[in-house]
């Protein structure tokens, strides 16, 4: 309740403000003009007039006189295409927004985005992307209501306010978007060339603000815009608190990303991989892990997005990389077997020119021979790259003697000639696959399709997400060579994989030791 009556305080305040300031230069300004001639002739003569005859209308035309027309003018500016301009749209948002608080009315914040704009400029031209934008523009305000204002606010984006009612319910917003994104999708016929564009949208209602002033009513239908292209082309989104919260969270995160990859908050933890052969462990994935000093441990999929955003992917590769050498040494130190380590690599990464004189260096610096890594790539990266950095990169490393590993096999385009020749050493079953595989036949005939591609190839392979027993046993019946998944072990920090490592190879030999004895 405090903060409402703030805001009505504010708000009564600009009126009052505006109130006199209307009333100074507007046409009631005009009454005082003859009384400040008589004052200035009765205190300065003739001299004193002359000055304030010429100097008041320069200062009345300055102030913005001669009636609110040129006043609303210059406040509600507006831009090549007719429509508001940002600075004009924020002013006018602040004033519905205003009489919405004070009058217990209704609005809504449209924001309208149109996909991949930059593709059509790259086929069709600038000149028709702008008149797109014109087109788009148009439609626009042709399916607004009276009273209803438009402005463009980005290179592709709108803003469509909606005229202070007493009635809006969520549903008849959503109504409205669909309406304008309906207008706006129709195809634009330009020169002969049919242009099919979409456009997602995002709206808050004025009552649905999270900290309730204009600025923020803007910036939250802005969150449910992000959010809608999240989904895909022509998505319409509604903002939500649970939005905000989660704006303010990678928000938090951006900022503090830099400081976690310097102080070693994020860190490579490790998932065992096991021979289905032997049951011995035949090496581990390394993977991204923040362990964060207040959200605890935060999963990739929330902090790689402000990394990448921070353009921090490669600093990232070298700290994984780096962790990564160290386990190993250290493990060698320690007396236990781990044949290889797993490290991703991304496009990005992969396109650095310098990237198999940096592997090499940090091989030299910690005594490691080659075959110890093995290099994780994307199928995706795999069946898009063309004879450029990415294949030549790929290629070195599998020629000194890296491993070569296709992560997530079964859900790019790689083809076989794919996998020639960039000389893979072993394909990783994607988990989609592998997922109640010892339940679903359909799942067990593509698995059996994949091993025999593997087999005929000579190539090793590797089962991703492997959860139950019997997913583990049947995978090793119809031949897959090694298994990974929470079934047999959660990535875990580097300071648990040693006592992994000698449980995991006490209960081998405990097992070995009652295969004997049946055997006698």
């Amino acid at each position: 309740m405090q903060q409402r009556n703030v805001r009505i305080d504010a708000a009564s305040f600009r009126r009052l403000r505006k109130s006199v300031f209307d009333l100074l230069t507007g046409p009631p300004a005009l009454a005082f003009v003859p009384a400040f001639s008589l004052a200035a002739f009765w205190f300065g003569g003739e001299g004193a007039l002359l000055i304030v005859a010429a100097l008041v209308p320069v200062f009345y035309l300055a102030s913005g006189g001669f009636g609110p027309g040129l006043q609303s003018m210059r406040g509600h500016a507006t831009n090549s295409n007719g429509l508001l301009t940002r600075t004009a749209l924020e002013a006018r948002c602040g004033e519905v927004f205003d009489a919405c608080c004070e009058a217990g009315l209704l609005s809504c914040m449209h924001i309208v985005e149109i996909d991949n704009f930059s593709e059509v400029i790259d086929r069709y031209g600038q000149s028709a992307g702008d008149a797109v934008l014109q087109r788009m523009g148009d439609r626009l305000s042709g399916a607004m209501r009276e009273g209803d204002f438009i402005g463009h606010i980005g290179e592709a984006r709108f803003a469509v306010c909606v005229s202070p009612v007493r009635q809006l319910s969520l549903e008849l917003c959503i109504q409205q978007a669909s309406r304008l994104q309906s207008a706006v999708e129709e195809p634009v016929s330009i020169d002969g060339t049919v242009i099919y564009a979409s456009v997602c949208i995002g709206f808050c209602q004025h009552a649905r603000a999270p900290v309730r002033t204009s600025a923020d009513w803007l910036r939250a239908a802005g969150i449910a815009l992000r959010q809608a292209q999240a989904r895909g082309p022509s998505s319409i989104r509604a903002f939500s608190e649970q939005m905000y919260t989660e704006a303010q969270t990678r928000r938090a995160l951006h900022e503090d990303v830099v400081a976690a990859l310097d102080s070693g908050e994020i860190a490579a933890w490790f998932q065992p991989q096991i021979s289905t052969d032997t049951g011995k462990l035949s090496g581990f994935e390394a993977l991204a892990r923040w362990t964060h000093p207040v959200r605890g441990v935060i999963p990739p999929a929330e902090f790689l997005p402000a990394i990448e955003a921070a353009g921090l992917i490669e600093r990232l590769a070298e700290v994984m990389m780096h962790n990564s050498f160290r386990a190993l040494k250290t493990w060698d130190a320690a007396g236990v077997e781990v044949p290889q380590i797993g490290v991703n690599f991304t496009g990005s990464e992969l396109s650095n020119p310098r990237l198999l004189e940096k592997i090499e260096w940090e091989l030299d610096r910690f005594e490691l021979t080659p075959d110890r890594l093995a290099v994780e790539v994307l199928e995706t990266v795999v069946s898009g790259a063309p004879d450029d950095v990415v294949t030549k990169n790929i290629n070195a490393l599998g020629a000194i003697g890296c491993r070569i590993d296709l992560d997530d096999f079964g859900t790019g385009n790689a083809s076989i000639a794919s996998i020639r020749r960039f000389s893979v050493s072993r394909i990783k079953i994607d988990r989609s696959f592998v997922m109640k595989a010892d339940r679903d036949q359909e799942q067990q005939r593509m698995i059996s399709a994949i091993l025999t591609m593997a087999e005929r190839l000579k190539v090793e392979t590797l089962a991703e997400g492997v959860e139950t027993v019997g997913e583990h046993v049947l995978l090793a019946q119809l031949g897959c060579d090694h298994v990974q998944g929470f079934g047999i072990a959660r990535p875990m920090p580097f300071d648990q994989t040693i006592d992994w490592i000698h449980a995991h190879n006490a209960k081998l030999r405990d097992v070995l030791q009652i295969l004997q004895s049946r055997q006698k």
